[in-house]
């Protein structure tokens, strides 16, 4: 029997958004032989450790994605990208115009660091850019920073599944990614009482729609049974890419 074109654990990535890195460390440590690719953001990026972590997992042969949302003036993004290039990892998300998202591509280099450009937040809805200033819709925004980013020489985004299948079109032909964060199971949606996500979707409706890669974090470590959850997340994630390909 073939096996699939996409295996769908090498495409979940699990936030690692937990008090310290000794709790990190053990829900790697769980999740061994189901889920290989792990975020590390803002929760962790000043945990005692959380350099040495990095190269941990790095030489565990796991890939880390940092979440740090970079924003800043063209050489001090350029010279910051260079030294998380400088590290191995394998996404870095930015924040910016056209010319910080080139220096952010000029501080990659020739490495294999992917660099991603934050769209909108998925805690946010209308009524919410509304009041950051944008006279626009949700989609309009999203649509708006991808096609920029696209200009500018990104290599992707990370955005909502709802907008997935439009930034797709807007792409092309291009190798585009799309990650895709606030994603809710529907068996755990119930359980999310104090759940921030507004413009959440399930794994297979983020697929389907075209994400290339899921962001998941609660739904897993937020489980009694952390393996149960990644690996029925995995199974969903497999089923929705052998229906599109």
């Amino acid at each position: 029997m073939p096996m699939p074109t996409v295996q769908a654990q090498d495409r979940l990535i699990v936030a690692l958004d937990l008090p310290s890195i000794h709790d990190a460390r053990a829900l790697v440590e769980k999740l061994h032989g189901v889920v290989s690719f792990f975020k590390i953001g803002l929760t962790l990026q000043l945990a005692d450790g959380v350099g040495p972590f990095i190269q941990e997992l790095l030489q565990q042969g796991k890939r880390v994605f940092l979440d740090y949302k970079y924003l800043d003036v063209e050489e001090t993004m350029r010279k910051a990208v260079a030294r998380v290039a400088s590290l191995g990892v394998s996404f870095l998300t930015i924040h910016g115009n056209g010319s910080i998202v080139q220096a952010a591509v000029r501080g990659r280099g020739e490495s294999a660091l992917k660099i991603l450009s934050v769209t909108v937040l998925t805690s946010l809805d209308a009524n919410d850019i509304r009041e950051l200033g944008f006279q626009c819709s949700v989609e309009e925004l999203v649509l708006h920073r991808a096609q920029k980013s696209i200009e500018a020489g990104c290599d992707g985004v990370v955005a909502s599944g709802r907008e997935a299948r439009r930034i797709r079109e807007l792409a092309g032909s291009r190798p585009w990614l799309i990650v895709a964060p606030g994603i809710r199971p529907k068996e755990s949606r119930g359980e999310q009482k104090q759940d921030e996500q507004k413009r959440a979707v399930t794994p297979a409706e983020a697929i389907r729609n075209g994400a290339d890669y899921l962001v998941v974090g609660r739904p897993i470590y937020g489980n009694p049974d952390p393996e149960a959850s990644a690996g029925m997340i995995v199974q969903e994630m497999q089923e929705a890419f052998n229906a599109v390909v």
